[in-house]
Order: C-alpha cells, then sequence, then structure tokens
C-alpha cells in the first residue's frame, strides 16, 4: 500500500510543479503583453505630434489666409468709406457755399 501512495504524492507534487510552471509562464506571458502595450502607447503618444503637425499647419495655412482675406475687405472698405467722406464732405461745402451765397435757394 505504500508503494501506490508514495507514487500518488509523487504525482502530486509533479502536478503542482505543472502548475507553478504554468502560473509562472501565465504571469511572464502577462508582463510581456503589458510591457508590449505600455511601449506601444509610448510609441503613440511620442508620436502623437507628429502625427498632429499636419493638420495644425494647414489649419494655420487656412486661419492666416482667412486673416489676409478679412485685412484686404477691412482695408477696401476703409477706402470706399473714406472716398464717401470725400465726396459728401465736397457735397456738404458745396451746399454750405450756395446756402451762404445764395439764401433764397
Amino acid at each position: 500500500m505504500e508503494d501506490p501512495l508514495k507514487r500518488l504524492l509523487e504525482a502530486e507534487a509533479r502536478a503542482q510543479n505543472i502548475i507553478d510552471a504554468a502560473s509562472s509562464e501565465r504571469q511572464r506571458i502577462l508582463d510581456e503583453a503589458l510591457a508590449a502595450a505600455r511601449d506601444a502607447e509610448a510609441r503613440f503618444e511620442s508620436g502623437r505630434a507628429d502625427l498632429r503637425a499636419p493638420f495644425l499647419k494647414e489649419a494655420r495655412s487656412r486661419a492666416d489666409q482667412a486673416v489676409a482675406e478679412l485685412a484686404r475687405k477691412y482695408e477696401e472698405r476703409q477706402r470706399n468709406l473714406r472716398a464717401m467722406a470725400s465726396r459728401h464732405e465736397q457735397e456738404a461745402i458745396d451746399a454750405a457755399l450756395n446756402l451762404l451765397l445764395d439764401p433764397s435757394a
């Protein structure tokens, strides 16, 4: 009876060793997977600025174009307003002179 019991205990010890080895292997695989995920995340974070750069450059370019267009329109509007003011100023001077020279008109 001692021999089967001894074999059973040895089998149990071998099984426990296999379980321990599998558990260690499982933990090693998990640690490697976590390290790989952290590395991938770090690469992504470091490359994020490079990914965004072309979009930011395009946005800045469009903003610069919009500002230039608005500045051009503003300057054109200013020229038109100054021309109108000058014209109306001359019309007002002419009307005042006519009123002064001929009050009955």
